[in-house]
């Protein structure tokens, strides 16, 4: 049985097919001043376009993004309050509002499911965290307030944190 996230994100859904050529993960390991962040907080800085999962008070990995576009960004603290692999994706109502030719329900795995492999759903509303099946739409402000993640990179991440993770959005 598949789950059905209903998430505001992305709009370039369009056509949904793969990119031929897929971006690859490279998640860095980079030098970061932690400050008032516990490790494995993870730190989203809108403004950047990246992700940064804090290991240690000096160190932190870091992810390239997308967020959301203009008047869709948003800030403040949540956490994870799930995590999904191969979700279905229910289109949220200001996203179907915007694209009514979208079916109610993509399935998990389909290429035109715009979550990708993965997703972990922020408590208090209708985000995430997710994968992509349009590689190239990752690093732009491109969705309505969720956090676009290339595949490799939301496999990694979920792979690294777990419900309750601390989730900073830092414009």
């Amino acid at each position: 049985m598949s789950v059905r996230i209903a998430v505001a994100l992305a709009a370039t859904i369009g056509a949904g097919i793969l990119a031929s050529t897929t971006a690859e993960a490279r998640p860095e390991l980079v030098g970061m001043h932690s400050g008032n962040y516990s490790p494995g907080t993870i730190v989203i800085r809108t403004s950047e376009r990246r992700l940064y999962l804090i290991l240690d008070s000096e160190r932190a990995m870091r992810y390239p993004v997308g967020v959301g576009k203009a008047g869709k960004q948003w800030a403040g603290v949540t956490q994870i309050d799930g995590k999904y692999r191969n979700p279905a994706w229910s289109p949220p109502l200001e996203v179907k509002r915007d694209k009514p030719g979208l079916p109610d329900v993509i399935p998990g795995g389909s290429p035109r499911n715009p979550m990708g492999v993965a997703a972990m759903t922020l408590a208090g509303g209708e985000y995430a965290i997710h994968g992509t099946n349009v590689p190239g739409s990752v690093g732009g402000f491109v969705s309505y307030g969720c956090i676009r993640m290339l595949n490799p990179d939301i496999t990694d991440l979920y792979e690294r944190v777990s419900v309750g993770t601390p989730v900073v959005v830092i414009r």
